[in-house]
Formats: structure tokens, sequence, C-alpha cells
């Protein structure tokens, strides 16, 4: 039996799904997930596999992220959906429109290009893996423990909320570290070479941000001839959370248009 990704729903109307970045759940997204509820979307924000509620795999790699949002479709009885992704969730967005073209009507890609990218989020494996998770009995000591190897109190709070109680007295993470510490090329990988997708699609990047540089132009345009690029003010790569006013007004204008 072919698993099926968790969920979870909201409002009524024109199918948006939202699909987070490496190490993120569905939740990062419920408050921006509400307004675009109330402006007549049907809002589905998903856990990718190895994420959040969804199930653990020892795959992963974009073509079978895509294939899971095919399932995620067929299963919700959804013929066609518009779908804004960030980063990791950015890169699946476009590889499944590249995939299966009929099933996106529009997409908004969040901080991410189609390009390969090195890794880079080594301190942080590398930090979660040296928690001892069956000595730590708070959140609080989870921090100062991470703390030691990443500074940023922020980032810090991003991956604590993955923390939960698996059972009394046991703490333990809801994405699958094991799998994504092996798999860490799979994050930066570049969509395939030849593939294209010629629906409306929104690039946003933060201004603070280099992910998206100008000389990632040209590629951008081979592989999504009918894109533009904008950019958010006063955001890093955490545009959607640093600046979700400038974040919603530019992709509700670009959705509704």
């Amino acid at each position: 039996m072919t698993e099926t990704l968790h969920s979870k729903i909201l409002g009524t109307g024109t199918p948006l799904l939202i699909l987070h970045g490496f190490l993120g759940m569905s939740d990062n997204w419920k408050t921006l997930g509400n307004q675009y509820a109330k402006e007549g979307f049907e809002v589905h924000l998903i856990d990718q596999r190895n994420h959040g509620k969804s199930f653990w795999s020892d795959d992963f790699d974009y073509d079978l992220l895509s294939e899971d949002l095919k399932t995620y479709m067929e299963t919700n009885q959804l013929e066609n959906a518009m779908i804004i992704g960030h980063s990791m969730g950015g890169k699946t967005a476009m590889q499944f429109a590249c995939n299966y073209p009929n099933l996106v009507s529009k997409m908004i890609v969040a901080d991410i290009g189609p390009k390969f990218y090195p890794p880079h989020h080594q301190p942080i494996i590398d930090g979660l893996n040296a928690l001892d998770l069956s000595t730590i009995s708070s959140r609080n000591d989870a921090d100062s423990e991470l703390g030691k190897y990443i500074t940023d109190f922020g980032t810090r709070q991003f991956l604590l909320k993955n923390l939960y109680w698996v059972e009394k007295g046991q703490l333990g993470f809801r994405f699958n570290l094991k799998v994504l510490s092996e798999k860490m090329n799979e994050i930066g990988e570049n969509i395939g070479t030849t593939d294209s997708y010629d629906g409306p699609t929104l690039f946003l990047r933060g201004d603070r941000s280099e992910y998206i540089m100008q000389s990632d132009l040209e590629v951008i345009e081979t592989h999504f001839p009918n894109s533009e690029l904008q950019t958010i003010d006063n955001a890093g790569h955490w545009l959607h959370a640093e600046n979700p006013k400038q974040f919603f007004e530019k992709s509700i204008r670009f959705l509704k248009s």
C-alpha cells in the first residue's frame, strides 16, 4: 500500500498546496495558511516524507518527493492545484510541476532556484546529532546543548519546534534525522537538466538572501519560461517568517491574478 503524506486542510475553494523546507513542517505555515484560506483557498499544509507527521523512509530525492505529491493529490481527489514551496519544498514543487504540468495551474517558489546547491547544513546536522535525547528532559535543556553548535536563536527555535514527547520522559524529533543526515547531497540537487514547466510561476527571494542571484535568472528562465522574480524586503532565506506581510501581499496578488 502506498503511503500518503500527512496534512492539515484549511478553508474551502481553490486547492493550494504548501510545502515546507528542510527540517521544517506544515505547522510552520499555519498563520499564512489561515490567511490564504480566508481569501477563498482550500489550503493543504503538507508534511513531506521524513518530516512532521508524515511517514519515514530510507529513500529520499526530489523525484520521490514529487511522486508523494502526486499520490497525495490522487488520494484527496485533486485534479489541479496551485503550489507554494519554500527552499527544499520549492525544489519539490519545481520538480513536480515539470513532471506533472497538467496538475499545477500556478506555482510560487520561495527563495530557491532550480540549480545545484552544495551541502551547507552540516553544522545544523552535527548539532542535532550531538543531542542525547535520552538525557535531555526539556526544550530548554535541548536549546542549551544546541547553542554550542548553532549560535542563532531563531534557527534553534525553528529546529526545536520538531521536539515532541514520544512517551512520558522521552523526547524525540519529528524529522528523520538519520536519513536526512545521510541524504544531505540530495537536498541540494538540481532539478532535471531538460525539465521545464511553462505555467505561471513566481519566484520570491529575500533581499538579504543569497539563494537566488542575478546570475541565476538565465537558468530559471530556461526551466520556467513563464516566470517572474520578485524580492521581499528586510528578509533572508526565511522570507515568509521574516516579512510575512509582504510575502502574503505579493503571493496573493499572483495567485488571484
